[in-house]
This record gives C-alpha cells, sequence and structure tokens, in this order.
C-alpha cells in the first residue's frame, strides 16, 4: 500500500507527519551542519527537516554542529551532545581536519570512536564523508579519502560518500569565503542527500517505540 493510499480524505503527507511521533535525529557536525553565516532556519539541520516533512516523514533534526569543529573535538563533545532518546544521528566531521593537513589516521581514529560509542548506545549513524583537496598530495588524499567507505563498511553503515557532492565547483552556492555554503548551497546538499536520508530512516527503529 502506498503512502497516498493509506491517507484519508484531505489528508497529505505533512499531516499525516504531524500525527505521528517524530524519529529525532541529530545533526552532529561541523560549520557545514552548524549553518556557517547562516539563519537557524537555513541551516543543514532545518532545511533537510523541511524537506523530509515535505515528503510525509514525522522528523526532528537537532542541529549539534559547531563551526571549526574537528573529529577530535565532535570526540570529546559527542556524549553530552547526542541527548538520550536519540533514534539516528548524521554525522559530518572531518573537513577541518583536512584544511589543517590533519594525520588521516587521526581522523580516522576519532570518527570510529564516535562511531563505536554511537553504536554501544544503540545509535545508528548515517556517515556524511568528506574528499580531501588534491593539492594535498596524492599520499593524503588516498588515505584520507578511504577513511568514510572503510568505516561505513566496517560497521554497516548509510553512508553518503560526499556531503558537498552537490555544490562542488559552484561559486554559486558558496559564500564569499569560497568555502561555506550560502542558503542555495545548503538547498543543493539536502537535495543531494535526501534520498540516503530517506533510506537511513527505513532502517531506523525508534528508540522506546
Amino acid at each position: 500500500m502506498t503512502l497516498f493510499a493509506a491517507l484519508g480524505p484531505g489528508d497529505t503527507p505533512a499531516r499525516a507527519a504531524a500525527d505521528t511521533p517524530p524519529v529525532k535525529l541529530v545533526a552532529f557536525g561541523d560549520s557545514l551542519t552548524a549553518g556557517y553565516r547562516l539563519p537557524a532556519d537555513a541551516a543543514f539541520p532545518a532545511v533537510l527537516e523541511r524537506a523530509l516533512k515535505a515528503r510525509g516523514r514525522a522528523v526532528s533534526i537537532a542541529n549539534a554542529g559547531v563551526s571549526g569543529d574537528t573529529t577530535t573535538g565532535g570526540l570529546d563533545r559527542l556524549d553530552w551532545s547526542i541527548p538520550d532518546g536519540t533514534d539516528g544521528v548524521i554525522l559530518e566531521l572531518g573537513a577541518n581536519d583536512m584544511l589543517r593537513g590533519t594525520d588521516p589516521a587521526v581522523t580516522r581514529k576519532a570518527l570510529d570512536a564516535m562511531i563505536a560509542r554511537l553504536k554501544a548506545r544503540g545509535i545508528p549513524v548515517l556517515l556524511a564523508g568528506m574528499k580531501a583537496a588534491p593539492n594535498l598530495g596524492a599520499d593524503y588524499v588516498a588515505r584520507f579519502d578511504a577513511i568514510y567507505p572503510d568505516l561505513a563498511k566496517s560497521y554497516g553503515l548509510v553512508l553518503y560518500p560526499f556531503f558537498l557532492e552537490s555544490i562542488l565547483g559552484d561559486r554559486q552556492a558558496h559564500l564569499d569565503d569560497g568555502l561555506h555554503p550560502n542558503a542555495k548551497g545548503v538547498q543543493a546538499i539536502v537535495a543531494g542527500i535526501l534520498p540516503t536520508v530517506e533510506s537511513f530512516l527505513d532502517r531506523l527503529t525508534p528508540q522506546g517505540r
């Protein structure tokens, strides 16, 4: 039975979602999640939540992004940033590690530890990948880019291979710093990742329900 067949007269997917207890997600990341220089309602978690609700998904997405955060910083704040009762986490970290030239082994270790901690709490993870800039050298790029698919395979995670895929090379989708997405860029990122998030939601068993 399709969603629309299950709806009563006058119902819409958004209205059906409003009548269902929401799946509680936390978007945990750096400035790409936090919404650097953007109003709260234009940041990635808010835009993604609206897009999912428009598709009939009962979901709430908390913004646990911190501008400038690294994977090591994320590990330090993970436990108090992800409340009990969280049904799933979108983990988006690593860009600042790469920009600082952090040893990929350090990034891998911190991400691995975060995923392991969340797994121990019974909280599934959607891993949003990052890719290294070519000017860091072929060896660095190979070691860094392998982190996300390797961890996704090891833990059986849903993986979105490259968080910035939808805005790569599009100057009109970036702020004037050339690094961070503007409101248009966030919309494009959400459009790109949306099918992966829906697949992730289909795998979740909301905690306490």
